[in-house]
């Protein structure tokens, strides 16, 4: 007797995933489509929504400041997991409180089965 044994598959890094976490309105096109039309669009909603005055508020020296912001896009297309370094842990809230925010999205899928997708990001902004 054969036991069929299903393979668990915890997390697909986001460059290798065969079907990737669709951001809403991202729906058209392949995979690599997919992929940079997700990239562009949180790209563009953290533009939008960070708030970049507060590291001058926090007389953080002039010149370019970068984040590094991480996440999971889970089974259910929700954000998790969300970890942050930078310069002030002010900033790293900051980073959080805007990628909480992102819209829900459709899973990303291995083998056609919902997967945990990790995600990392850099925010990249010049302090006057």
């Amino acid at each position: 007797e054969v036991e069929e044994v299903e393979e668990v598959i915890e997390d697909v890094p986001f460059s290798i995933i065969e079907n990737v976490p669709v951001f809403p309105g991202c729906e058209k096109g392949n995979n690599d489509a997919k992929k940079k039309c997700m990239s562009d669009k949180i790209n563009q909603f953290v533009q939008r929504n960070f708030n970049t005055d507060l590291a001058q508020d926090l007389g953080l020296d002039s010149g370019i400041k970068r984040i590094f912001v991480s996440f999971k896009v889970d089974t259910q297309g929700n954000i998790v997991g969300i970890r942050s370094r930078a310069p002030h842990p002010r900033l790293e809230q900051e980073a959080a409180r805007v990628i909480q925010k992102l819209p829900k999205m459709k899973p990303g899928r291995q083998r056609g089965k919902p997967v945990n997708v990790p995600y990392s990001l850099p925010i990249t902004f010049r302090v006057e």
